[in-house]
């Protein structure tokens, strides 16, 4: 096994790109590797960054531009980009490498025979602070991952892992040529939300594949300042609800307007307990006013599914 590419989706970040670009080229890796950087259109000075940094010395630099907007086609882009090597590495341009990085990628999948291994995400709030409401388990949707300081085999999707921080043995999507990041699920500029990563570690667990989870593949994820309002979360959380509710929900027998009644239910249920976290005294209402806004969203995405096409 000889060849790794190590790939960043970007969209209208080019200040980040050369701390980044430098930080993989640091890395210590016991294959040799490449970065492919997948320009998504940019309409900034992204490209004459990146040709910058082209010039510059190192593992060496490839770019492509895809013009489809949206995470989706940039990433099966990078899979397609990459299909005749032997590890496809992802990192998101938001996102900056730990010492070992690599080298945990690569150990995983040459050593212990994974054909995907996911790694640890830390969250940096620099040069933002962190907000008093923002709690562990509200930050939890800001993109941090940690399934504790052993490795282990991911056998579930409980157990998730994120398509920022992950690394395929591209044999296996040879294997099964059908593998691609579902474009269902995909998110244009700044919109908010995904579920990407989630639907593509459930179709390799349903192929059966070995999926390991290495603490020591750890990389720090940057947090955008808009990202630290309440209204991000609440807003995350509608798009969760309503791309579940309309592409994974099964058909349900009883509906009322075109809606079954529990959905409904859940809802005012979640809704009146979110106005009464409101009151002085009450706990921190924001994840309450998240699960709301997932069930609202999962009866629009339900409404939206057995719409006429």
């Amino acid at each position: 096994m000889s060849a790794v590419t190590v790939a960043f989706c970007t969209y209208r970040r080019p200040d980040r790109l050369e701390k980044l670009v430098g930080a993989l080229r640091s890395q210590t890796c016991p294959l040799p590797f490449e970065i492919l950087a997948v320009n998504n259109n940019s309409p900034d000075d992204t490209l004459a960054v990146l040709e910058r940094l082209r010039a510059a010395p190192g593992a060496p630099l490839r770019v492509v531009t895809e013009t489809a907007p949206g995470i989706v086609p940039a990433r099966n882009r990078a899979l397609a980009e990459a299909r005749e090597r032997d590890i496809l590495v992802f990192i998101d341009d938001d996102e900056l490498p730990q010492p070992g990085f690599l080298a945990a990628a690569c150990a995983a999948i040459v050593e212990e025979g994974a054909h995907c291994v996911g790694g640890r995400i830390d969250i940096d709030f620099s040069p933002n602070r962190r907000p008093p409401w923002l709690d562990d388990e509200v930050a939890g949707f800001l993109g941090r991952l940690d399934h504790g300081a052993a490795a282990l085999w991911v056998v579930d999707s409980a157990t998730p892992l994120w398509s920022g921080n992950i690394a395929y043995a591209m044999a296996f999507f040879r294997a099964h040529p059908e593998l691609r990041f579902d474009p269902r699920y995909n998110r244009e500029g700044a919109d908010v939300g995904g579920g990407e990563d989630a639907m593509m570690l459930r179709a390799l667990l349903a192929l059966g594949a070995k999926i390991r989870y290495r603490p020591d593949m750890a990389v720090w994820h940057a947090v955008d300042a808009w990202k630290l309002k309440r209204r991000y979360f609440v807003r995350l959380h509608y798009r969760a609800g309503l791309r579940h509710g309309q592409f994974r929900l099964p058909a349900f027998p009883r509906t009322v307007l075109g809606v079954p009644p529990f959905l409904v239910g859940q809802f005012f249920s979640h809704f009146f307990k979110t106005l009464w976290q409101l009151l002085p005294g009450a706990p921190n209402p924001v994840r309450q006013a998240m699960n709301a806004s997932h069930a609202f969203g999962l009866i629009v995405g339900y409404q939206r599914r057995t719409e006429p096409s």
